[in-house]
C-alpha cells in the first residue's frame, strides 16, 4: 500500500472528525462513509463516558476536533516532507497505549502506519473503544489497510519494535521486558508555566486551559507554576475564574476535595479558590485539581534548571522565555511534529 494511499485515508479521517463538536454535530457533504458511521460515533461519544468517566463527551469533542485540525493535507505534507521513506522495510511495531485522556496514542498509531509499517495495538483498559473505532473507519475507506492493523487483548507477541507509554514504574518493566528490541519507552511527565507578572489577562486565561483541559490528566497540562518573588497571584485567579464550572463534575470535585484535606491535615499553606489549590512545592507533578508553584529571583537560573531537568518535562508554557516555549492556551493542540518526550517517532521507524 502506498504512502499517499495511506495519507488519503487519514484526510478522509480528519474530514469525518471535523463534523463532531460539542456544541453541535453536524453531517458534512462530500464525507466518506458518514451512512455506516456518523450516527455510530454520535452515540460512541456520547457512552465514552461510561466506559471512562473522565471522558465527558466535552473532553472527547475537544480530542476529536483537535485530530480533525491536524489531519488536513497541509499538515500532512509539512510533516512528511521532512523525511526520507525510501529505504523502509516494512515491520509489525506493537504499541501499548496509554489512556490518561482521549486519543493519547493515536499519534503513535498514525505514524506507524503512515511510515510503512505494520501497527500491532494493545489498548489502555481506560481508552480501548475510542482509537478501534477510527481504525475501523480507515479500514472501510481502505479495505487494504486491514493488513496493517491488528489490535490485542493478551501479551504483546511476534512484533519487531515497540512504542510503550507509561509510568515510571511501569516503565521500568518495560525496559526490562523489551530490552531485546527497538523500543521507545516514554515515563511520567509534567508541563509548566514560566511567568514573569507581566502576563496579560487573556495569557492567564489561556493558561487555564493549559492547567483544566482533560481535567489536569495529560502530561501536557500544567501542573507547576514558576512565578517571580512577590508574584501576585489575584490577576491568576481572576483570569482562571472563567473556569470555575469545572467544580460541578463529581469526579474532579472528589479529588478537590480529598486532595484539599490531605493538604490541610499536612497543616501546608494553600492558595485556594474553591475549585483549584496553589501549593509552593519544588515537585513537579501535582495532584488532580491542585497546581504547584515556586518562586525563582533569577530568570537565567530557573531557564538553566528547567533545562536540566527537561527528561521531566513535556512543556514549557511562556512568552518565549525559552528555545522551544509553548504559547499560553496550545498544550494540548500539538502540531503532528510535535513529538512527545521530544523523540522523533518517524526517525525512529525509518531507522528500523
Amino acid at each position: 500500500m502506498l504512502q499517499i494511499e495511506k495519507k488519503n485515508c487519514f484526510i478522509a479521517l480528519g474530514q469525518f472528525l471535523s463534523q463532531f463538536n460539542v456544541d453541535q454535530n453536524q453531517k458534512k457533504e462530500g464525507v466518506l462513509h458518514n451512512d455506516l458511521y456518523f450516527d455510530a460515533f454520535v452515540d460512541l461519544i456520547q457512552l465514552s463516558q461510561s466506559h471512562n468517566g473522565w471522558f465527558t463527551p466535552e473532553q472527547v469533542c475537544h480530542a476529536v476536533q483537535s485530530w480533525a485540525k491536524a489531519l488536513t493535507e497541509d499538515n500532512l505534507n509539512t510533516w512528511l516532507s521532512r523525511y526520507d521513506f525510501s529505504t523502509i522495510q516494512p515491520k509489525t511495531v506493537g504499541l501499548i497505549l496509554a489512556g490518561n485522556i482521549p486519543l493519547v496514542g493515536f499519534h503513535d498509531f498514525i505514524s506507524v502506519l503512515i511510515s510503512g509499517h505494520k501497527v500491532l495495538v494493545k489498548t489502555s483498559s481506560n481508552d480501548q473503544h475510542l482509537i478501534k473505532f477510527l481504525a475501523q473507519y480507515l479500514v472501510t475507506v481502505s479495505p487494504e489497510m486491514d493488513n496493517y492493523i491488528t489490535f490485542t487483548d493478551g501479551k504483546l507477541e511476534n512484533f519487531d519494535a515497540v512504542i510503550a507509554t507509561g509510568s515510571n514504574n511501569t516503565a521500568r518493566y518495560f525496559e526490562f521486558y523489551f530490552k531485546d528490541k527497538p523500543s521507545i519507552i516514554r515515563k511520567n511527565r509534567n508541563s509548566v508555566a514560566l511567568l514573569t507578572g507581566k502576563e496579560r489577562h487573556e495569557d492567564l486565561v489561556h493558561l487555564g486551559e493549559d492547567i483544566f483541559r482533560y481535567y489536569g490528566l495529560g502530561c501536557r497540562n500544567v501542573s507547576k507554576l514558576f512565578v517571580p518573588k512577590d508574584y501576585d497571584f489575584q490577576p491568576f485567579f481572576k483570569a482562571i475564574y472563567e473556569y470555575k464550572d469545572v467544580i460541578f463534575y463529581e469526579k474532579y470535585s472528589n479529588n478537590y476535595d480529598y486532595n484539599k484535606a490531605v493538604f490541610l491535615m499536612s497543616n501546608f499553606k494553600l492558595l485556594d479558590n474553591e475549585f483549584l489549590t496553589l501549593k509552593e512545592d519544588s515537585s513537579y507533578a501535582s495532584p488532580i485539581s491542585s497546581v504547584f508553584y515556586e518562586y525563582y529571583d533569577d530568570l537565567e537560573q530557573i531557564k538553566l534548571r528547567l533545562e536540566n531537568d527537561k527528561e521531566q518535562i513535556q512543556c514549557v508554557v511562556s512568552n518565549g522565555l525559552t528555545p522551544n516555549s509553548i504559547p499560553f492556551g496550545k498544550t494540548q493542540q500539538p502540531e503532528l511534529w510535535d513529538y512527545a518526550d521530544n523523540v522523533d517517532t518517524l526517525q525512529f521507524l525509518i531507522k528500523l
